[in-house]
């Protein structure tokens, strides 16, 4: 089952809040005034004001949502650098939906990040996870609302009640951007060059061409050419305008050195530079 081969990084690395005096023996700037320290590194320097959220309460309470509201799932863990992190739970029950392709399965994701140097929100949103590429698609505009309360030696951390908001989810959204999905589908690429020359015009993600002089597709235009073709194949169909999309993810996601955050923007600007093509 593919959801066994899910990515599982060690998220639970040591971490803490140190002042800076007693690191160094020496006085530190107003604002200045801690480090950040994860898995034996400094990787931040943040002011008294600051509330270190560690892993171990942010991604536990989170789970708890999950085993309150009684949603069966599958979890996948990120770890980058021990500095960024993500959890994302992948709801595997009777909310599964196909895109006119018993192979192609999609699931209803929750994603949660947290980051010890300040690059990523603590925060929640849903999405959708799809077998064939093993990515998230972050298409979804739903976020979760959650409160942080900051205190000098403590951090709690209040998390809402997930019933509804998965409920109030699987009735605006799921349903009405997978009906995008299955409409995407329905329009083929005739010419995958010219489709994704036309993409990155619009998106701007990376240049097509190799250079000013030389007009043929860059490498990364021909990996973004390769996934489509492989995974028409795979599929069993003509290439088309769904299949394009989850190349250009799928690439976002595996080659692209972007952040988390960065990833998320970009798939929503992808997604929609293709639909519109529909």
């Amino acid at each position: 089952m593919y959801l066994s081969n899910l990515q599982q990084d060690q998220i639970f690395v040591p971490s803490e809040m140190k002042s800076l005096r007693s690191l160094t023996q020496m006085e530190s700037r107003r604002g200045l005034e801690n480090a950040v320290i994860s898995n034996g590194k400094i990787v931040n320097v943040v002011s008294n004001s600051y509330g270190h959220v560690p892993n171990e309460l942010f991604f536990k309470k989170a789970e708890e949502m999950l085993t309150g509201a009684g949603l069966n799932y599958q979890k996948r863990t990120i770890n980058r650098n021990d500095r960024s992190f993500i959890t994302d739970f992948i709801i595997d029950d009777n909310s599964q939906f196909s895109v006119k392709n018993e192979k192609d399965l999609i699931l209803p994701m929750l994603r949660f990040k947290n980051s010890y140097d300040g690059s990523e929100k603590t925060s929640g949103h849903f999405g959708f996870y799809r077998e064939v590429c093993s990515n998230g698609l972050h298409v979804s505009q739903s976020e979760i609302e959650f409160a942080i309360k900051h205190s000098k030696n403590n951090t709690d951390l209040i998390m809402p009640r997930l019933n509804n908001l998965f409920d109030k989810f699987l009735d605006n959204e799921f349903y009405t951007i997978t009906r995008k999905f299955d409409r995407m589908k329905e329009f083929k690429i005739i010419d995958t060059k010219e489709f994704v020359k036309a993409i990155l015009d619009r998106s701007k993600l990376f240049r097509f061409e190799c250079s000013d002089k030389n007009n043929d597709p860059s490498k990364k235009s021909r990996e973004v050419l390769e996934i489509l073709d492989n995974e028409a194949l795979l599929l069993n169909e003509a290439p088309n305008l769904w299949i394009g999309y989850n190349a250009f993810n799928q690439m976002l996601h595996n080659t692209l050195k972007k952040s988390f955050s960065q990833q998320e923007r970009l798939d929503k600007k992808l997604f929609n530079a293709v639909y519109e093509m529909a």
